[in-house]
């Protein structure tokens, strides 16, 4: 009997087959030790399934800035407080921040009507009870992703409210937003029949993601088997793919608004873009502005969210481009040595308390 050359040449061969082809993620997920959401939290607001989460650090001065994270609606909110050593929060915390993360919650079939307009509203309200606990009149916002749009139409709404803002790798002039800008495009993208049978499930928004980069599943377990032996590896790998895959709904209503009146008509960089009767100016946003975008980014294409800075009122403005995708220029091992000391820095260095 000839011997077995694959384990010959690949002593981890039969072992990363098993895991690929019959468990897939779910033996990483379920019996690897991992400590995410790392942080702990106390919920301060809820609001409609929605909460707003204050974290515990050292005990720090009094009258901290307030600094509130807005993650993508979609997503669940702990990417940003992923894992040890891969947590955004933590390291905003040890700069002396008082930090605050609008968790969105999972909608549900009911939440199909909520509106655009309402997602905004949720938002100024958890803006409003951040303050209102902190003690404080003035907040920096952090958004990330679609988070980001949603924090960029906040500061023009209320800049009144906003120290400094930071654009994480958030679109806002969708027409360069490329391949999901060609995905939606409304020659052959019909937002309103996607969403006719109530919320748009995270499996077609995810199917839309995956056309991004058909073979990007098959290349993360390609690149995990380089470094199997390795158990930091490996529950990092486990970590990321337990959050990749925690998606949650997107309201049908909401839905159509954001695909047609942002990827469609691209109207809020050309300041048409209307939220419960006002008109969103980005060039209302006058406080220090950063825009932090990833160069291999294909969800935000750098172009995408550097716009801000062209639309923007700010005086201070500046923009940081990381190395990586939309995900892992987030949480991957350099962030927390480059990344997450400069976006801390900026919101230490341009948000005194008042």
């Amino acid at each position: 009997m000839p011997p077995d050359t694959s384990t010959a040449l690949f002593p981890l061969g039969r072992k990363f087959a098993q895991i690929a082809y019959s468990s897939g993620a779910d033996w990483l997920t379920a019996g690897r030790p991992r400590d995410l959401q790392p942080t702990p939290y106390a919920v301060v607001l809820e609001d409609n399934g929605a909460r707003l989460l204050r974290f515990v650090g050292e005990p720090g001065p009094a009258g901290r800035r307030p600094v509130l994270l807005v993650p993508s609606m979609i997503n669940r909110w702990y990417v940003l407080d992923l894992r040890p050593r891969a947590s955004l929060v933590a390291a905003l915390l040890s700069a002396g921040l008082d930090v605050f993360c609008l968790d969105w919650g999972a909608f549900g079939d009911e939440d199909r009507y909520l509106t655009w307009d309402d997602v905004i509203a949720r938002l100024v309200r958890m803006a409003r009870a951040t303050l209102r606990i902190s003690g404080n009149e003035h907040l920096g916002v952090l958004g990330y992703c679609m988070g980001a749009t949603l924090s960029s139409i906040y500061a023009a709404l209320h800049p009144e409210r906003v120290a400094a803002l930071v654009n994480l790798a958030g679109p806002i002039d969708f027409a360069q937003a490329g391949a999901l800008a060609v995905q939606t495009d409304a020659r052959w993208f019909d937002a309103h029949a996607v969403a006719a049978a109530g919320n748009v499930a995270p499996q077609h928004m995810q199917s839309g993601f995956s056309a991004l980069r058909p073979t990007l599943q098959w290349a993360k377990w390609v690149g995990l088997a380089d470094r199997f032996d390795d158990d930091l590896a490996v529950d990092a790998f486990a970590a990321l793919e337990t959050w990749a895959n925690d998606n949650v709904a997107f309201p049908a209503a909401a839905y159509t608004t954001y695909i047609g009146e942002l990827y469609q008509r691209n109207a809020l960089v050309q300041g048409r873009h209307v939220v419960s009767g006002r008109r969103v100016d980005l060039g209302a946003i006058r406080c220090p502005t950063l825009v932090v975008t990833a160069n291999r980014d294909t969800i935000c294409p750098p172009r995408a969210a550097e716009a801000l800075l062209d639309c923007c009122g700010a005086k201070k403005k500046l923009v940081v481009q990381v190395a990586g995708g939309h995900v892992g220029a987030v949480v991957g091992g350099r962030a927390a040595r480059d990344l997450y000391p400069r976006i801390a820095a900026w919101f230490t260095e341009q948000a005194a308390p008042d």
